[in-house]
């Protein structure tokens, strides 16, 4: 729509700089990483469960989307309308603009979706006023960079806030009527896998990999690991940082048998690996190394 066009080409001669800090910093946030990073806290430096949730919730809204955007197969607005509105690619993301399976369609938007499943349990979960407030100034900002930086046409940002919040209530429901946890994660699992035979985005095989290998994470955890909370500062940041460094040194190793071509080839079999990449990352982040986390008690004690 018309509008549209002129609200982004109006936001970017507003906004000037759309590789300044402040609108990178946003799309992080919305992004992979971000979301990785917000989680990990919760889950490993402040509750648990409430962690373990999120990070279902994030890993299901992000495999749902992308089966959305590749039945709807709208253009990003850079794309449909290069003369008037630039396109900013999400930090890290060094993939021509034209990379379609890189990039991903517009609609709805994942990141406006993603931020908006994330910060309002979150919020509910704090039960803060000063969160809520928060919550919801994350999520607008968010999902105003999305037009800023060219990515999404507003539409596509009150779809995504819609979706988001859709999702959760699908999760919570879920979690209400369907008391066994196994079948719970079945039902998750079942419901992300028909983008296979027809999504073919990076974004949906990353989040499909991050959904299978949290549930085996889970499983895998509960029964031989089963950490526990801590209220030591050091054991926290331990454990942040540590989670990272696996995440940074398994996403590198994890690459080095395959070509850049066959990884960035488009293929279904390339898509698999991600999804295999991305399920075996996790499952090390989340299920098998907190193990060392007693330690981290102890360096965080004489520290």
């Amino acid at each position: 729509m018309e509008w549209e066009v002129n609200l982004i080409e109006w936001l970017q001669k507003t906004v000037g700089d759309l590789n300044g800090a402040f609108i990178s910093a946003l799309g992080f946030l919305g992004g992979e990483m971000g979301l990785l990073l917000v989680v990990l806290i919760i889950l490993f430096c402040w509750k648990k469960e409430c962690g373990k949730r999120l990070a279902l919730i994030i890993a299901a809204v992000n495999s749902w989307l992308p089966m959305i955007k590749s039945l709807v197969l709208r253009p990003r607005p850079y794309m449909e309308h290069p003369d008037r509105v630039r396109g900013v690619a999400d930090v890290g993301n060094k993939a021509p603009l034209t990379d379609v399976a890189a990039h991903g369609y517009s609609f709805p938007s994942m990141h406006s979706a993603s931020v908006m499943a994330l910060f309002i349990p979150l919020a509910r979960e704090v039960k803060k006023k000063w969160m809520w407030i928060v919550a919801g100034v994350i999520i607008f900002l968010v999902g105003l960079s999305r037009s800023v930086t060219g990515m999404h046409y507003p539409t596509d940002v009150l779809a995504g806030w819609a979706l988001g919040l859709i999702c959760v209530g699908i999760i919570t429901l879920l979690e209400k009527k369907v008391k066994n946890e196994r079948i719970r994660h079945l039902i998750l699992l079942v419901s992300a896998l028909p983008g296979v035979f027809f999504v073919r985005t990076d974004d949906y095989f990353t989040a499909l990999g991050l959904l299978i290998g949290l549930i085996a994470a889970f499983h895998f955890e509960e029964k031989f690991v089963n950490f526990s909370d801590t209220r030591n500062v050091w054991a926290k940041i331990l454990r942040v940082i540590g989670a990272f460094a696996i995440y940074l040194v398994l996403n590198k190793l994890l690459k080095m048998p395959f070509s850049a071509e066959f990884l960035t080839g488009g293929t279904l079999g390339a898509f698999l690996v991600r999804t295999a990449r991305y399920a075996i990352i996790i499952f090390v982040m989340i299920g098998v190394y907190p193990k060392v986390f007693p330690l981290f008690e102890k360096i965080g004690e004489k520290a």
